[in-house]
């Protein structure tokens, strides 16, 4: 393809493809011009196989650009070995036919979807393209609606499992991601039947698939198959998958699984998943990611509620309060959040016993990053807690705290007072808050002096 010389013949490939990923719409039109010369060049097989492909790849472009494409490949078919081979300059018709599949079959009655829909439909199932492919399997629980009940069983149902196995991991990701509705829309007389012949065994093939975007895909729908096989299969079938995915390496998996226990939980219950739960919650919980830790915090609410206050405690709390002295500060603030749900479910009572001197002990630590946790960990637990445990427990820590070394430190402290102040009674903060306030208003730091004085304007003491 054109070398120094100019001779086209020898244009480099890598030279086409930086011009038409350039952002200068000439500069692409002009090389989209060349592309008979370099057609020429390469020869039929790799204008269909290299050629094609890479357009496709690459050009998601201006109108103007497809056009002058368009235009390009109208005079492709001696370029591509002839009418015989003409089907692959339309990889873009293909995929739309797919998606005018499912408006048509939904206007034609059964006979005319099974004559003129059906057709297209199988063969765009098979397609060379895994572009089309995928499309199929993007649009199928459409499909499948589309159809009918009849349709499905008869030919939707061996064209899922096709793309269960689809030698492409994008396909197969796609219709991973399709198996808990597509399971759901089967016709209701015979739906146990299929996933248990037909789905069942390409869903214990997926769960150990070499591709962590296809098992990460089908770890966010599988738990909600335990809901439409009931509780025996659950335990029988699906049990031992959710177990392997629990343990799987990459952490999206391990995390699609938890985040989705609630419907498990609704039909076995959270126990029988609890031995092997554990040991995936902790390994996310110290993952050297801290996007990851972050991830499972979120879930941990949830989790608290299925597991209950006793298995909480004994398992999980310990971790929650590690959060709270992570390096990282996005994990030290989802973990004060996350103490506030978990009061807010499981009650103040407990929240005194199990959580809050855990939190105020942390006054004391020689870090001022995890003093400053402790105020905000009262900030947050201070409404859920409710007054009488805020101001007998926590409020005079907060003032000792107006004593530290640390500006940063006393200045959360004017914060936190401001925040909690509206929950105390008048006397307190007559008596208790606004002389410490009136102390930090003349602090030596401007920062500090700053809050207090908007804390003594909020709370109307000045």
């Amino acid at each position: 393809m054109a070398g120094a010389d100019g001779d086209d013949s020898l244009y480099p490939i890598a030279v086409l493809i930086d011009e038409l990923r350039n952002e200068d719409v000439q500069l692409r039109l002009n090389s989209i011009k060349k592309l008979s010369t370099i057609a020429l060049a390469l020869g039929v097989e790799r204008t269909r196989t290299e050629l094609l492909p890479f357009l496709t790849d690459t050009i998601y472009d201006e109108d103007e650009v497809l056009l002058a494409l368009a235009e390009q490949l109208g005079n492709f078919t001696l370029l591509v070995g002839g009418p015989e081979h003409v089907h692959c300059l339309l990889d873009s018709v293909r995929l739309l036919a797919v998606e005018a599949c499912v408006s048509i079959a939904t206007l034609l009655p059964q006979p005319d979807v099974e004559a003129l829909v059906m057709p297209t439909l199988r063969q765009a199932a098979e397609d060379k393209s895994w572009r089309v492919r995928y499309m199929v399997a993007d649009k199928f629980s459409e499909l499948q609606k589309a159809v009918g009940p009849e349709i499905t069983k008869a030919d939707l149902v061996p064209a899922f499992q096709n793309l269960l196995k689809d030698c492409e991991a994008e396909v197969r990701a796609a219709a991973a991601n399709k198996v808990k509705e597509f399971c759901e829309n089967l016709p209701e007389d015979s739906r146990e039947n299929i996933i248990m012949s037909h789905i069942l065994s390409c869903v214990k093939e997926l769960v150990t698939d070499t591709n962590q975007h296809v098992k990460s895909a089908l770890a966010s729908v599988i738990m909600g198959l335990s809901t439409i096989l009931g509780k025996d299969n659950t335990i029988e079938h699906l049990l031992p998958l959710f177990l392997a995915q629990l343990k799987d390496e990459c952490p999206e998996v391990r995390l699609n699984i938890i985040s989705n226990l609630d419907c498990v939980n609704e039909v076995i219950g959270i126990r029988q998943l609890s031995q092997s739960l554990l040991p995936a919650i902790v390994e996310l919980a110290e993952d050297a990611k801290w996007r990851v830790r972050l991830a499972i915090i979120d879930y941990m609410p949830l989790l608290a509620g299925q597991l209950g206050v006793e298995f909480f405690d004994e398992k999980l709390n310990s971790l929650c309060m590690a959060w709270l002295v992570d390096h990282v500060y996005a994990i030290r603030e989802a973990a004060t959040n996350n103490l506030m749900k978990l009061v807010e479910k499981f009650g103040a009572d407990w929240a005194q016993t199990t959580i809050v001197p855990k939190v105020l002990a942390m006054s004391n630590d020689p870090n001022y990053l995890h003093r400053m946790t402790t105020l905000f960990c009262i900030s947050a637990l201070s409404e859920p807690c409710g007054q009488e445990i805020t101001c007998k427990h926590m409020l005079p820590v907060v003032l000792t705290m107006s004593n530290d070394q640390v500006a940063n430190v006393r200045f959360n402290v004017a914060k936190t007072l401001q925040k909690i102040g509206p929950i105390l009674d008048s006397n307190t903060l007559q008596t208790e808050v606004k002389p410490v306030l009136e102390k930090l208003v003349v602090d030596q730091d401007m920062d500090v002096r700053y809050f207090a004085q908007e804390a003594m304007n909020v709370l109307a003491l000045s």
